[in-house]
């Protein structure tokens, strides 16, 4: 295995920190240039671009599996760590002590993750080794796997340097503030890894990979990311009162119906992906009539708030209600 590490851990820690690896990147960018809105809005843009488009697109191409893990301790973690997030902010400040939480709740999670590791069964190991392959970390040495590692993350820093200047660019050019281009530009294109590896794996049919490299990811950017970024930042990060009012309550409310729509069945349908990217979609068009001042944005809010949010938890408690009674049944 090279030095010793199992394929498992792996897939675990260094392809869940590789496909994060440009968030954390572009957020150690922007706190060392004292530019806090894109590196909140790089991490709460890429988390909800994470859920509502790749799972969406994602799930259009084939119904994707949920992994009883996922919605037994990722997915209420996720949950519980933008809650603490936005806790965390209530100050408008991410402070240097909060930093340093999040970054060891981060240690915390690959030490709990490698301890779950070596409990898995031979059968897990096989699977994996089967749809990664087995012999591809013993095909080289690891000093050349240490110099691409290098490389890439060298090649990772230049590229996110031109992404950072260009969205500054873009926000001056467009009269918009840089949170509206953190959330959206440089989200997406931060999320590119994560876009990739969710729709390979759907087209392949590893419908259980998809979403867990979208959990994992979301994970890993709020303890990473967020933590690792805001220690490079003096002083703290300090948080627009949009971000704490709007955009990181979006983030904890895309995180939370990750749940009950993983619930229904442990899948997630082509309806329920339709569902998330028109989510994306509307929220896409809020940020931009927001940074355009439109005089319909408080018409659009209303209607995604008295409407459209309302029926969309009807129909996912009468969802969620369904499956309680068919498992029920089922196990009478």
């Amino acid at each position: 295995m090279g030095i010793g590490i199992s394929p498992l851990v792996v897939g675990l820690t260094v392809v869940a920190f590789g496909t994060s690896s440009p968030e954390l990147i572009v957020s150690i960018q922007t706190a060392l240039a004292n530019q806090p809105d894109l590196m909140i809005g790089n991490v709460v843009g890429s988390n909800t671009f994470n859920v509502l488009f790749i799972l969406g697109v994602s799930a259009l191409i084939t119904p994707l599996v949920v992994a009883q893990q996922l919605i037994r301790w990722d997915v209420p973690l996720m949950i519980g760590l933008s809650v603490l997030v936005l806790v965390f902010v209530q100050d408008f400040m991410l402070s240097r002590t909060e930093n340093i939480i999040l970054v060891l709740g981060l240690i915390a999670y690959v030490i709990f993750t490698v301890y779950l590791s070596r409990r898995e069964s031979q059968a897990v190991k096989a699977e994996y080794e089967e749809a990664f392959g087995a012999s591809s970390a013993t095909a080289r040495t690891w000093p050349v796997d240490l110099l691409l590692i290098v490389g890439g993350l060298g090649a990772l820093a230049l590229g996110s340097r031109w992404l950072v200047d260009s969205a500054v660019a873009f926000a001056e050019a467009l009269g918009v503030s840089e949170l509206v281009i953190g959330l959206t530009i440089v989200a997406a294109g931060t999320s590119m890894p994560e876009v990739a590896t969710s729709v390979i794996a759907s087209i392949r049919g590893e419908r259980d990979i998809a979403v867990g490299n979208v959990v994992g990811s979301n994970i890993f950017n709020i303890l990473g990311v967020l933590g690792i970024g805001g220690l490079f930042a003096s002083g703290g990060v300090a948080v627009s009162e949009t971000a704490v009012a709007v955009d990181i309550p979006v983030m904890l409310a895309v995180a939370a119906i990750c749940l009950p729509l993983f619930f229904t069945g442990s899948r997630i349908s082509r309806w329920e992906g339709i569902l998330l990217l028109g989510y994306y979609v509307a929220y896409t068009v809020y940020l931009i009539m927001s940074a355009t001042g439109n005089v319909r944005l408080s018409v659009f809010a209303d209607a995604m708030l008295y409407v459209v949010i309302p029926a969309t938890l009807l129909v996912v408690g009468v969802t969620v209600v369904r499956s309680l009674r068919q498992r029920a049944t089922y196990g009478n």
